[in-house]
């Protein structure tokens, strides 16, 4: 049986999807007192996810690790990996000693990169608790907003966004202040994602244009 091919707009959608899920889990500590940092959309073809983990948002980046997660641990099969299995795996992956082969290692944008082979990893048990809480607290549409949050990363006093546009998954970062004027940024989002901004070259792969909103 050969591989079932997916589209580029059905990864796009279960990343946005992710990015909602692991929200909750921002603050949360890992196993090993490291944290959620950032979760962010690899360039097409890749159908993975890449989850920023790290002591805190303060950390210099070499302190920091990339794991990139395959949405599909069957390529006959279009399931993907949902919201409660991929922070499974980040906990397993931050309890006890792990030991990766160097072909699985490199580094991307200052930071340890590890490509997870979801084969030899057992996901963590889900946390019954949060799971109960988000379903009774959290109401789920289908509908994404517009432009749709697909990734984040956490670093020092900046935020990176990640974003695409209704009908368009190509992904636009923008650089913001979390302790700048947010409410009026927000508001002004949709209107600024058109603004010419910068090609990140390689220091970003994640995304085709980089915006700095600092100054919001």
């Amino acid at each position: 049986m050969s591989p079932v091919n997916l589209s580029y707009d059905d990864i796009a959608e279960q990343q946005a999807d992710l990015m909602r899920l692991l929200l909750p889990h921002l603050c949360a500590p890992l196993p090993d007192r490291q944290f959620i940092l950032g979760v962010l959309p690899p360039p097409p073809p890749a159908e993975a996810v890449r989850v920023v983990t790290g002591p805190s948002p303060q950390a210099p980046a070499e302190d920091l690790t990339m794991w990139e997660i395959p949405l599909r641990t069957d390529l006959d099969s279009e399931d993907l990996l949902g919201g409660d299995e991929v922070l499974g795996l980040v906990r397993a992956l931050h309890t006890g000693t792990q030991i990766f082969s160097s072909s699985r290692l490199s580094t991307l944008m200052g930071m340890r990169l590890v490509l997870v082979d979801p084969a030899h990893a057992t996901p963590a048990a889900p946390d019954a608790t949060t799971t109960i809480l988000r379903t009774l607290t959290q109401p789920w549409t289908e509908d994404q907003p517009d432009p749709r949050l697909r990734g984040y990363l956490r670093q020092a006093d900046l935020l990176r966004l990640y974003l695409d546009r209704e009908n368009d998954p190509t992904v636009i970062a923008a650089d913001v202040r979390p302790a700048g004027a947010v409410t009026a940024l927000l508001a002004a989002l949709d209107s600024l994602l058109t603004e010419p901004g910068k090609d990140p070259g390689n220091d970003d792969p994640h995304c085709t244009r980089l915006l700095d909103l600092t100054s919001w």
